[in-house]
């Protein structure tokens, strides 16, 4: 009977708090250890300039033209609800209506643009390229270029990453303009408030720098969507199962750090 409760397992609410966060910090470590040493695999000089060439090319197109679709409707009906809202704020007679304009230019440049965007995408992105690596890892084609003497990170991974980085800041940037042209558009139809009154406010509260600061979050987030969906994507073990399990935690995990570097730029460099 003694050796029974000594071979008993040992319940989650025996182990002491202590080692819980032991246990989760090594995971965390462990985790960012293996990223790092992927990102360094895959950063290196390719064998064959040709073929990495025509898989960046592929990835840009899959990665910027597949998501002009969903960005362009979302920044449209993005923008026409910001300006709506933002003119049902302002019903102070008091206040110059140009002041909508401003606001609405402002929000999407620095916030609505780089990080909801980026939000979405991720969804879109991220799991396409988990799911990706995922299939391609448990049907063994990953071993196959290893075999090969091919560097698989580097030509699996690193296309993707180059793809995301340079693609996303340009989708953005679409996206910037399509919100601001659709609280333009919406406002003056709506009557809350005129064309006029609204580039009047965007061009007179405009900061040149917040383009910049856009532009430096989105290459943020493209790159930590890619790679880190990439990372999960390409560890995946099991089944079919487990590669939607990788694709879930890619978007997850992606958005995550989406909103933690958003508040390290910010606080960085505004």
């Amino acid at each position: 009977m003694q050796l029974f409760r000594q071979l008993r397992p040992v319940s989650k609410e025996n182990i002491p708090l202590e080692q819980i966060h032991t246990m989760i910090s090594f995971k965390f470590f462990e985790e960012f250890g293996r990223y790092l040493l992927l990102m360094k695999k895959s950063f290196v000089r390719p064998e064959k300039m040709s073929i990495y060439r025509k898989e960046l090319l592929r990835q840009m197109i899959e990665i910027g033209v597949g998501s002009v679709g969903i960005v362009i409707i979302f920044s449209v009906f993005l923008g026409a609800v910001l300006t709506v809202q933002t003119a049902y704020q302002f019903t102070s007679p008091l206040l110059s209506k140009s002041i909508i304009g401003s606001i609405v230019t402002n929000s999407t440049i620095i916030e609505m643009a780089p990080t909801v965007t980026c939000l979405i995408l991720a969804g879109k992105i991220g799991s396409s390229i988990a799911s990706e690596l995922g299939t391609m890892r448990i049907s063994e084609q990953i071993d196959a270029l290893e075999i090969m003497g091919i560097n698989s990170a580097a030509y699996l991974v690193l296309p993707k990453v180059i793809a995301a980085t340079i693609m996303i800041p340009i989708i953005i940037i679409i996206g910037a303009f399509l919100q601001i042209l659709s609280g333009l558009v919406v406002g003056h139809v709506s009557n809350v408030v005129t064309a006029t009154e609204f580039m009047q406010g965007s061009v007179q509260y405009f900061i040149p720098f917040t383009v910049t600061f856009a532009i430096i979050k989105a290459t943020t987030f493209g790159f930590i969507i890619s790679s880190v969906s990439a990372y999960l994507g390409y560890y995946t073990t099991g089944g079919a199962l487990q590669v939607g399990n990788s694709a879930t935690r890619a978007v997850v995990a992606s958005c995550i750090l989406i909103l933690v570097f958003d508040y390290l730029l910010a606080e960085l460099l505004l």
